[in-house]
């Protein structure tokens, strides 16, 4: 999995997260008012926000698994293939201190 597409997962974890902890500040200010559609509405939010809770720890755990995988799979590949990690993890090198030194 790349940088890029896991930091943006997280992120989108992240924005989930206070979006959801803003819903449930918002149902907490409104807790008072008694009106029927407000009520109805503020149920129907309350369901949304708990099922959104469980979705984010399952994406969560989700994201957790596949980093460990992709970790561990690394890991063997390093390990039965040695010279090809150093070759490859030095020319990386290389092409970064080729850019760094042109600017």
């Amino acid at each position: 999995m790349s940088e890029v597409t896991q930091a943006s997962r997280d992120k989108m974890v992240t924005d989930v997260k206070v979006l959801i902890s803003d819903a449930e500040e918002l149902l907490k200010l409104t807790a008072g008012e008694a009106s029927g559609k407000l009520a109805e509405v503020r149920t129907r939010l309350g369901e949304r926000v708990a099922a959104a809770k469980v979705r984010v720890v399952e994406i969560e755990h989700a994201l957790v698994a596949k980093t460990k995988e992709a970790a561990k799979a690394t890991d063997v590949y390093v390990h039965e293939n040695p010279w090809k990690s150093v070759g490859i993890a030095a020319g990386a090198g290389l092409l970064i201190g080729l850019l760094i030194g042109r600017r």
